[in-house]
């Protein structure tokens, strides 16, 4: 059966290296050429100006300007121009007359004949250097004048063939050629060095599947509902998606900035920067609750940081306040349906036997009715007040008497109600709890009251062990508790979150814990 994987292509490391490859093999080809065009410049060059400085310096000896007064000139001046032709390496030096009459050439069957070059300029004293085709081929030769006290008696020439110059231009071949290679292999090392490391970081894939991973890793990113930071092993952060800077409320020039310096609450910034975050710890920022767990991220054994997720449990828990809020009510109504039908059967009892004012006192004066109108009465916020009466009657299951105070004020629009659920319902938990485990008389008061100037004061009180005095300062922070763990969960968050409630509205929560424990929550009214 024919397989149905793909074929993949080459690498972008392999592309990169043959890309590489080209461009090096075109840049060193116009390197050379270009250096190959520039020494053969260079050599002429040098060809002329030493042609020039020969010329120059036969022009200059004392037995060309002596000769030139002889009656054979070239008797003395032939002899002499091919002692200086044979020791400087030249192919031709000519003496000649100022208007070009040879005295002395390599082949003596010429003497006597013109010179075949240009000499106008050195016959009124200047100098030629020129290419130029004589009797010998093409060649590069210097005219100059011979001066006796100013005035020009002959001209002296001297010239290397063009043959001659490209043999010296040859020897440089070698030259070339080996700074070429060398230029080449240097690049061809450094091209492979580069084609390595990127296949390495790119760990071989090519242009279209990394092209399709980042794709693929956006989309995910930025569709995945838990918030997911990646820090390196300095704390860094690498990566951030959209939920993880909601959930943290981050600027969003993050990455590459410690975790601990982006103004995360400090418990959670020093467990994520040492790597401490632990699995499903529960953390608290300025308006959320936030389930946090990190692990090592690691590739081939490498460690390259930690995997940071986040998941949002402030809504989770407003839900599971408001189910305890219910179910507290169902069980406070089912208890006192009980006790209502007693109740009812002794007011029909009583007015049967004709005492209706003792019926009358007996239905109007019982202490769950008394709590209830005293609910009714004194907190204007219907949620609240049901939370209230399912405390009490979870209260009185623990034998804990929840007590209303008398003139308790609580007027509605105070502040969110879930908020206040949170602050009320967690106070009047840890309340119960206490009572509960301490001796009789065992009781929780509750008490509000409006306050000058445009303030509601709310106080919880229980007849408890009360706090530690060393322990009120940090009751409120993450993880504080006097309970035992539940199943194996650490416990210690309700109170932060009653501090966090409250300080979002813009009051404050104080304890005393002088007899039992009592908590005093300040909260502004709502200005309309």
């Amino acid at each position: 059966m024919a397989s149905t994987r793909p074929r993949r292509g080459p690498s972008l490391a392999g592309r990169l290296f043959a890309l590489q490859a080209a461009v090096v093999v075109v840049v060193l080809a116009g390197f050379t050429t270009a250096t190959w065009l520039q020494l053969g410049q260079a050599t002429d060059d040098a060809a002329t100006r030493e042609m020039l400085s020969i010329a120059r310096t036969l022009a200059d000896a004392p037995e060309v300007r002596d000769a030139v007064d002889d009656p054979d000139p070239s008797a003395l001046l032939q002899p002499l121009a091919e002692q200086v032709r044979v020791d400087t390496a030249t192919d031709f030096v000519v003496v000649m007359s100022p208007t070009g009459q040879r005295w002395s050439h390599p082949n003596p069957d010429l003497i006597g004949e013109r010179f075949i070059g240009t000499i106008g300029p050195a016959a009124d004293g200047g100098f030629v250097t020129e290419t130029y085709t004589g009797t010998l081929g093409p060649s590069v030769r210097a005219v100059v004048p011979v001066l006796d006290r100013g005035r020009v008696v002959a001209l002296v020439s001297a010239g290397r063939t063009l043959s001659a110059v490209s043999r010296e231009l040859q020897r440089q071949i070698p030259v070339v050629v080996g700074v070429g290679a060398a230029a080449l292999g240097v690049a061809a090392a450094g091209s492979w060095l580069v084609s390595r490391w990127l296949r390495r970081a790119t760990h071989d894939l090519g242009p279209a599947e990394l092209s399709r991973m980042y794709e693929y890793y956006d989309a995910v990113l930025h569709a995945v509902r838990e918030g997911l930071l990646l820090l390196d092993r300095e704390g860094r952060v690498q990566m951030v998606n959209d939920e993880a800077r909601r959930l943290l409320a981050l600027p969003p020039d993050v990455t590459g900035r410690p975790v601990d310096g982006l103004g995360l609450p400090p418990a959670l910034g020093a467990a994520l920067a040492g790597g401490t975050g632990g699995s499903d710890e529960i953390y608290l920022t300025a308006d959320r609750i936030v389930v946090v767990s990190q692990a090592a991220a690691r590739w081939s054994g490498r460690h390259l940081g930690s995997v940071v997720t986040l998941r949002d449990r402030t809504e989770l828990r407003e839900l599971v306040t408001e189910l305890r809020t219910v179910r507290g009510v169902a069980d406070s109504l089912s208890s006192q349906a009980h006790e209502a039908a007693n109740q009812l059967h002794t007011v029909l009892a009583l007015i049967e036997m004709g005492r209706a004012e003792e019926a009358l006192e007996f239905a109007t004066g019982s202490p769950a009715q008394r709590l209830v109108d005293g609910v009714v009465a004194g907190i204007g916020v219907p949620e609240l007040a049901a939370l209230v009466l399912a405390k009490a009657g979870e209260a009185e299951a623990r034998g804990v008497e929840l007590v209303v105070r008398e003139g308790t004020a609580l007027p509605a629009g105070l502040a969110d109600p879930h908020d206040l659920v949170t602050i009320v319902g967690n106070l009047l938990d840890n309340a119960i709890d206490a009572a509960a485990g301490a001796p009789t008389p065992r009781w929780v008061r509750l008490g509000a009251e409006v306050v000058e100037p445009g303030g509601v004061v709310l106080r919880i009180a229980d007849s408890g062990p009360g706090v530690p005095a060393d322990d009120v300062e940090r009751m409120f922070g993450r993880g504080w508790t006097t309970k035992p763990a539940v199943d194996g969960r650490a416990r210690g968050i309700g109170l932060a979150l009653v501090d966090r409630a409250v300080r979002r509205h813009g009051g404050d929560v104080r304890v005393s814990a002088e007899r039992g424990s009592e908590f005093v929550v300040r909260l502004p009214l709502a200005t309309t």
